[in-house]
Formats: structure tokens, sequence, C-alpha cells
């Protein structure tokens, strides 16, 4: 029997419509209905402009059951949870970021839940990042943070940024009282025994127009995943075009590696409000290269951040999860994941 190659074309259509159908299954995440937390009996009896506390945090299918564990911690632990308000953002070009789909994950776990979901359209981010040590960092959603004051409507005039990798063990009430004094845009925990240097390229260092850029000021590393920002200042100030402006230099000459985290640093660091470390044990997830396990800061605990390449949800169901990672599980309100046909 003679067995006739099919022609080119068909082994090239055929190929495609594998790639598609395989393209159009994906992993759905089911979650369970978490309880309904109500306010203490001191607590405003609703959230309004002065009352409420905003927290943004960023809306991905990547990072979604990180998200509802954080969700779920706000709650658990704030003494007026009824008065929390928060902010979700999603991208608009990436197909994982789906807005429906996200809000009805959100309402089936959270019935109760004040919540607001915006669009970002980020499909303008690329051309402003250059390529970090870990492709995560270069995700276009990753940047949002520098857009709150342009996502958010004006009448939210502070806000809570939260990494999706987050755990709160404390009321986000003590967080949210963060006073900014003068003129001061942002709060967060400041490490200063951290080699500052680190976080930049000897391209910058060796450049006297950008090194002096942090004369008389006392820079300090502090982490971005956890920040309290008076967003009426950011817009005074125009904030984001000043990240925007270091983004474009890192385009044409790299002075730094670590994606999102150092134009914060050249734009605020010495110019923040500390914020207890409490607030941010971070670094759970392990350095950047290999995503080893680390312990906890000396001192007490409010916040567990699990910043770096190595996730708690991810090394829990490989059956390799870090001592830590039995803080996150608790709040994990994962029930299974089934493929589905988009």
């Amino acid at each position: 029997m003679i067995h006739h190659k099919p022609p080119l074309l068909l082994l090239i259509l055929l190929i495609t419509t594998a790639i598609a159908a395989a393209s159009a299954t994906t992993i759905s995440q089911q979650f369970k209905e978490a309880p309904k937390f109500d306010n203490a009996a001191d607590c405003p009896p609703t959230a309004t402009d002065t009352t409420a506390i905003h927290i943004a945090m960023t809306l991905d299918a990547t990072y979604l059951r990180g998200s509802m564990a954080a969700i779920l911690s706000v709650l658990q632990h704030s003494s007026c949870p009824q008065n929390i308000i928060f902010h979700f953002i999603t991208s608009t070009t990436t197909f994982s970021s789906d807005p429906t789909r996200l809000r009805a994950t959100i309402t089936t776990s959270f019935p109760y839940l004040n919540f607001h979901i915006y669009p970002f359209n980020d499909s303008f981010i690329p051309g402003l990042i250059s390529t970090s040590i870990r492709s995560a960092l270069d995700t276009p959603l990753n940047y949002a943070r520098t857009y709150l004051a342009d996502i958010l409507p004006l009448h939210v005039t502070k806000i809570i940024y939260l990494d999706s990798d987050i755990i709160l063990v404390d009321d986000i009430a003590t967080l949210a009282a963060t006073l900014l004094p003068n003129d001061t845009v942002l709060a967060a925990p400041e490490y200063c025994n951290a080699n500052f240097t680190f976080y930049f390229t000897p391209t910058f260092w060796s450049n006297p127009s950008l090194s002096v850029t942090f004369t008389n000021r006392n820079p300090c590393y502090f982490n971005t995943g956890v920040m309290v920002i008076d967003l009426q200042r950011w817009r005074s100030g125009d904030y984001t075009r000043k990240i925007e402006e270091w983004m474009e230099l890192q385009k044409r000459m790299r002075i730094y590696e670590l994606g999102s985290l150092p134009p914060f640093l050249l734009v605020f660091a010495g110019k923040i409000a500390p914020v207890n470390h409490r607030w941010n044990q971070h670094g759970l997830g392990g350095d950047n290269y290999r995503g080893l396990c680390r312990d906890l800061h000396p001192g007490p605990v409010s916040l567990l951040h699990w910043s770096g390449k190595g996730k708690p949800w991810v090394r829990l169901d490989a059956g390799r999860p870090c001592p830590l990672d039995t803080l996150w599980a608790p709040y994990d309100l994962l029930k299974s994941q089934v493929l589905f046909d988009s």
C-alpha cells in the first residue's frame, strides 16, 4: 500500500486547528464562598468617602487564587469590614483579565463585598518596559500601580495598594490611618539597611547627571507591594509622568534591572512616610532566581508578603511548600480547577 504525504498546506491547516483548539481550552478556578463579615458595633453605619477604607489591587487569572486569599484575610481581620471598598484593576489586552468572568468569581465568593472593577488599557506599557531579571516582572498589569491616580475616580483621594501575594493578620484600619505629613505622597515600610546601589546599574551610578538624583536625600529601599498613597497629591504633582520619564530613559540607557520598582525608588526614595516593618514582611517567595525559602524578619507581623519567585499556592500544589506557606493555606478559597472550552 502506498501512503501519500498530505500537502504542506493541509499540514499547516491541521496544525493551526490543533493549536486553536488547545488555546480554547483553559483552566477555570472554582472558589468557595467566604463567610460574611459584619462591622463591629462601634463602626460607622455605612462606608462614605470619609469613613471608607479604599484598597486597590490588580486582578487577573494568573494571580486570582492569591487575590482571593488576600481579600479574605483583609475582611477576616478587619473591625469594620463593611466599610472597605475594593478597587480592582484589570488589563484590557489580556484574556485572563476578562472583567466579566472576574466579576462573577468575586461576587460568587464574596456576595456582600463592596467593589469596583476598572479596565486598564495597558497596550502602551510594553513600549515603556525593558526586560528585567524575571519575566513576571514585565507583565504590563504589574505597572498599573503607576496609573492609579488616572484609573480611579477623583473622589478616591487616599488608597492602600496591595499586591495579590499578601495575607493580612491585623486590622487594615491601622494601616489606613497612616499619616502623610506635609506634601508627602506615599507611605511604606522602609529598609535602610538594604544595599541601595544594587537596584541600579553601573551606567546609572557612573553618570554624574543621573547619580545626583539622590543628593540631599536619604534613599532607602521600599517594596511597592504595600503602599498608602495620597492620590490628590499624586495628581497635583503629576507623579505618573515623573515615573514614565525614568522608564523612557531606561529604554535608552538601561539604568536598572528590576521591573516597576526602580522608577518608584528614583522618584520617592528618601521622600516617603515610614511605616512599621510589621506591615510588609516581604520576600517570603524567596529570591528572584531560585525561589528559596525564607524566614520572617525579626519583630511583629501584620502582613505577610510572598514577593519573589515562589508563590505559596504553587509550592503547596507541588507538594514542596516552604514552612511559612502553611500560614497562607487557611485563606485559600480554591475549590477545584476544571477544564472548559472558551
